[in-house]
């Protein structure tokens, strides 16, 4: 890896800062939270005006903001972003750390659609493949991705008397059952699923945002019941929200701090 050039690494600290509080900074401001020399803050603000990265505050002077150079270069970002590829790169990722199979999944109806998968090195592990779809109510992926369904939404998709076929003998096939288990899915920002899909493997599934704030996928770790103990599914709880934040983050979304 090359030697990082000093000016730049300031100045990226510089509209970094922009991300945080009402989005407007002064130069005062900058010296004091990144411990700058006033003359380098000046020197660096000044360029990053010239090349239109912000922008003084209309009606206050001495105050910047971002400028329309950060948005045309988010927006080109944005435009060659692929959930696909994306969700592959972090599920091989998570799936290095755990060694179980992690799929991605979007909701399509009232069922999911795997668009990456990256299986477990181990001998037992779950059988599928990216592309297959199941029911969501059977997945924890699933479950995820309708809990963070509006309200109205939801009933139109899944109405009173939704006929759930089920999977397995723990599927859920009672659509009030499934409501509550998506209110605690809701509340909890993790899903669970115990042997609904298949009666050898159990999952959890953590949602994924775009930039908007969206839940438009989810990630989920599946494993054997022969490795599963509530000591395991706690750990992969943390690492399916940890895979599932970094997914968010390429996708452009910034959690709250």
């Amino acid at each position: 890896m090359g030697r990082l050039v000093p000016a730049v690494t300031r100045a990226l600290d510089i509209l970094e800062l922009f991300l945080d509080g009402d989005g407007t900074l002064s130069a005062p401001d900058i010296v004091r939270r990144l411990q700058l020399p006033r003359t380098t803050v000046h020197e660096l603000v000044t360029t990053l005006a010239a090349r239109s990265y912000i922008v003084q505050v209309p009606g206050q002077p001495g105050r910047y903001r971002l400028g329309v150079r950060p948005y045309q270069l988010g927006s080109r970002y944005a435009e060659q972003l692929d959930l696909a590829a994306e969700g592959q790169q972090v599920a091989r990722s998570v799936a290095e750390t755990c060694d179980e199979t992690v799929h991605v999944a979007i909701l399509e109806g009232t069922d999911v659609i795997y668009i990456a998968k990256v299986d477990s090195t181990h001998a037992v592990r779950m059988v599928s493949a990216a592309g297959r779809r199941l029911p969501a109510h059977c997945t924890s992926v699933g479950k995820m991705l309708l809990a963070s369904l509006p309200e109205a939404e939801l009933a139109s998709r899944l109405p009173d008397d939704a006929e759930l076929t089920a999977m397995t003998p723990n599927s859920i096939t009672d659509p009030a059952v499934l409501r509550e288990a998506l209110a605690e899915i809701r509340r909890r920002q993790l899903a669970v699923e115990t042997r609904e899909s298949n009666p050898d493997v159990s999952c959890v599934a953590a949602p994924v945002r775009d930039r908007t704030g969206q839940v438009v996928a989810a990630l989920s770790i599946s494993v054997p019941m022969i490795r599963w103990s509530d000591e395991r599914r706690a750990e992969l709880e943390q690492l399916a929200v940890k895979g599932a934040a970094e997914l968010s983050e390429r996708l452009g979304h910034r959690s709250a701090a």
